[in-house]
């Protein structure tokens, strides 16, 4: 593909901002029920965290034995309203709201580095982005869209609202539908390079051999420095006793997501990812009749 190539990309016309996937991450929830009443007056449903459920309700696997969770029945509602995920019929963008107790600031995660949607989204908020490890087979809520993409912020405590970060968020989704209106209009984005974060791995707490009870703490020096370069060597852990901990890897990687209240049960202390830059081509929505014959195209193979 030529740097200077223009992309022709189908428009957005259906956009979908969730919020409260998870129950105790209320900027999102707040924010969604705010865009809903200017919309329609409608019934909420039971604030219910859909965490662990969405990977096995929102995969192709038949109904499990037995008696169905809400949280199972809320997920495959979702899908069928969104999707269903991989069919023709799918919202066009996915937008999933969470908050995060790390000092993330606004960080956008996507499942793909070549999503030129979410990446030139990500350029216009002018915010860390960083993308997960390509995976097809994600089965969360914002890859039920043809694009789709989380928007965490933090720091803010599960269970609680700090009006600096629901006004971060609020600002990010308006940013974010300014685009959409943009590109839909006809607008031409122009390709650019763009720094991201893929992740490369998980980090557990320190952890007693035969109790699995954590024997350590995020070191002070780490705390709180999401995105800053950590070195080999560098301090990573405090035990309870006052001992430092060092990070042992081979290679400079840039941790994020540290020490998260949601991912003590999942034995992750830490993630780290490695920085690039991927190239984004220029893009800009296809015309009726480039619509059309691209169809034709599909018919025809």
């Amino acid at each position: 593909m030529e740097v200077d190539e223009v992309v022709r990309l189908p428009r957005l016309s259906r956009v979908a901002v969730c919020g409260g996937t998870h129950g105790n991450e209320l900027s999102g929830e707040f924010l969604a029920k705010k865009k809903s009443r200017r919309r329609r007056s409608r019934k909420t449903p039971p604030r219910q965290s859909l965490n662990r459920c969405r990977m096995v309700s929102l995969s192709p696997r038949g109904p499990l034995p037995g008696a169905v969770p809400y949280e199972m029945i809320r997920s495959r509602e979702l899908n069928a309203t969104l999707g269903p995920k991989g069919s023709p019929g799918a919202v066009e963008l996915v937008c999933d709201l969470h908050n995060t107790t790390a000092n993330m600031g606004l960080c956008l995660i996507a499942y793909s580095d070549c999503d030129w949607i979410c990446l030139h989204i990500f350029r216009h908020l002018q915010a860390s982005a960083h993308s997960g490890k390509i995976n097809p087979k994600s089965y969360s809520l914002d890859s039920v869209g043809k694009h789709g993409f989380a928007m965490e912020i933090g720091p803010q405590p599960h269970g609680v609202v700090r009006s600096n970060v629901y006004a971060a968020m609020k600002a990010g989704v308006q940013h974010m539908l300014d685009w959409v209106c943009f590109f839909n209009s006809g607008s031409t984005f122009e390709g650019e390079y763009v720094d991201v974060f893929t992740m490369i791995k998980h980090i557990d707490y320190p952890r007693d051999r035969e109790t699995r009870k954590i024997r350590a703490a995020i070191h002070p020096q780490l705390q709180d420095q999401d995105f800053c370069l950590l070195h080999p060597e560098d301090p990573l852990f405090q035990t309870f006793s006052g001992e430092t901990l060092r990070y042992k890897g081979d290679e400079a990687l840039y941790p994020f997501f540290i020490n998260e209240c949601a991912y003590y049960e999942k034995g992750i202390a830490l993630s780290l990812a490695r920085k690039r830059r991927v190239m984004v081509p220029a893009i800009r929505v296809q015309t009726e009749r480039e619509r059309q014959a691209h169809m034709e195209e599909e018919e025809e193979e």
